[in-house]
């Protein structure tokens, strides 16, 4: 028996659309190639926002990292800021992917956002990404001034893999010392390797949109080995950490037929245990992704819990 009956009805036109993705080393060019296509099919909406590019130093020799910027026309001085890490298992996707949802927050928040074009596996393994949103994040502490924005209200957001990224980053930045992190905002995120070869899988979970099988090949793509051993590094499965404590004000949200969410409920439930303030929200009858259905009863409570927390933290 399946899960559709489960699946809230304002969503069931979004399953019915979407075609199946099957993700395997034939299948990830044509994806890859297709995306960009897709991308700009979607509006935008009109917005008094400026986006940009902006390329920031890697710290590797010449090497530069792409990131799209977003400032409010009319951003205060001492403006708060947002690193965001867009989705798509570590394989696919660009910033360009999320610029509506970004340019509405940073319409709403009068917030400076910085998405990152982070290098993609299977060509770039772990921890090339992680370091290259690392070095947006120093970017963003040493340009402070001159952007204009606030070192102390740096949040760092992302989505299924993006957070994940954000997971990692702020573990390494806890553990390196060099740059605070104020706030981790985290949206359905890829967090243990373990899901994807668990025996014992959830059955009512990851049917739809990102199923087990698609985080499988993921997690080979962004290790280069079989998830689920003894030795993943928890900067790339930020559930492998032992230590959860002197992290920063944190958000889970993820839907309750989601394929991470017993991992997302679990690494709330260590994060109070440790200490750190976190705020949680599982929506029911809601699948990896929903937010796609942007019009739908659930995307939009979604939507207005981002904007409420992050307006929060930025309070703070």
């Amino acid at each position: 028996m399946g899960t559709r009956h489960l699946v809230d009805p304002g969503l069931l036109p979004l399953i019915d659309a979407m075609p199946p993705m099957v993700l395997s080393d034939a299948s990830l060019p044509m994806i890859r190639a297709a995306l960009p296509a897709m991308i700009k099919a979607v509006p935008l909406p009109d917005l008094p926002v400026t986006i940009g590019d902006v390329l920031v130093p890697s710290g590797e020799e010449d090497r530069t990292v792409r990131c799209m910027m977003l400032r409010p026309d009319a951003m205060a001085d001492n403006a708060p800021a947002i690193l965001h890490m867009h989705g798509g298992g570590h394989v696919l996707g660009m910033p360009e992917m999320n610029a509506g949802t970004l340019i509405q927050w940073a319409d709403a928040l009068g917030c400076l956002i910085l998405s990152v074009d982070y290098r993609l596996s299977p060509e770039t393994r772990f921890p090339g990404a992680l370091e290259d949103c690392y070095a947006a994040l120093r970017w963003l502490h040493s340009e402070a001034d001159h952007l204009g924005i606030d070192r102390t209200r740096i949040a760092v957001s992302g989505e299924s893999a993006g957070g994940a990224l954000a997971a990692g980053l702020a573990l390494l930045a806890r553990d390196r010392g060099e740059f605070a992190i104020a706030f981790q905002h985290l949206e359905q995120p890829r967090l243990d390797d373990r899901t994807a070869t668990s025996a014992t899988p959830n059955p009512h979970t990851g049917e739809f949109v990102w199923t087990r099988a698609s985080s499988h090949f993921c997690w080979i793509a962004q290790l280069g080995k079989e998830p689920g051993g003894d030795d993943t590094s928890p900067y790339a499965a930020p559930a492998r950490a032992t230590d959860l404590s002197g992290l920063p004000r944190t958000f889970i949200a993820v839907g309750a037929l989601d394929l991470f969410v017993d991992e997302c409920l679990e690494y709330a439930h260590r994060l109070i245990r440790a200490g750190v303030p976190t705020e949680l929200h599982v929506y029911p009858g809601c699948m990896h992704g929903f937010g796609m259905a942007r019009d739908s009863a659930p995307a939009r409570r979604a939507q207005a819990d981002n904007l409420a927390a992050l307006r929060a933290a930025f309070s703070v």
